[in-house]
């Protein structure tokens, strides 16, 4: 059986009454991938709003492994440190893996955010040595569109996020850069500016699907059910 993790901030473990792009990727592989699969991950909750506190499971649609590793508010520093013992005890073979917009916002600057990168990925490695991974950019948000010297951030942080993903891909263990739909839209598919309305987590979950897709011929093309 094929075992995925997400890992990410807000926009991956989502909050109350959402069904999160997890799920829109659950159900394209559902239907595209030939073999046995599911999520795995050390946590399961949504972010609940008004407690301020990750401990909803109000999913729109529960029925499905809701397992992850993300968190409201958490980076690439954060998640660092509990990765490798995520790997291990949950056996993960991909990371599926949306981190930044928290680091540049509040934590590292792009370069230590980018030395953040290798960090996790090494330490993921040391618990799986096979283990693949997708990493996405970050993406289009608010503050980048409001803020100058965050976006130029943001656009540094996505150079080195490549140049990383190159750098530190391995027969053996693969990294892949997905890349974010050029069609998306913050005002269209954001609630407020950067957590993913229903169309929001459409186009993160293609972002996923079509570069496993593209690169592994894992899964097929990406369409909206």
């Amino acid at each position: 059986m094929l075992r995925f993790m997400p890992v990410g901030d807000s926009m991956t473990i989502g909050s109350a009454g959402e069904h999160t792009w997890r799920y829109r990727l659950w159900r394209h592989l559902c239907g595209a991938y030939g073999g046995p699969f599911t999520f795995v991950g050390p946590r399961e909750t949504l972010y609940d709003k008004s407690a301020e506190a990750p401990v909803s499971y109000a999913y729109a649609d529960p029925d499905f492994p809701r397992a992850h590793l993300a968190g409201w508010g958490e980076g690439w520093q954060h998640m660092v440190p509990l990765i490798e013992g995520a790997v291990r005890e949950h056996r993960a073979d991909v990371l599926l893996v949306s981190l930044g917009l928290i680091d540049l916002g509040f934590y590292t600057n792009a370069d230590q955010t980018a030395d953040n990168v290798r960090a996790f990925v090494s330490r993921a490695r040391a618990a799986r040595r096979t283990v693949r991974m997708v990493i996405m950019p970050v993406a289009p948000n608010v503050r980048a569109r409001q803020d100058a010297p965050f976006a130029a951030q943001v656009t540094r942080f996505n150079d080195l996020l490549a140049k990383t993903v190159i750098d530190l891909d391995e027969p053996s263990s693969p990294l892949l850069l997905a890349t974010p739909s050029p069609s998306y839209d913050i005002d269209f598919d954001t609630y407020d500016g950067t957590h993913p309305n229903a169309s929001g987590e459409h186009r993160i979950a293609a972002a996923f699907a079509e570069a496993m897709w593209r690169e592994w011929g894992l899964g097929g093309p990406y369409a909206e059910a």
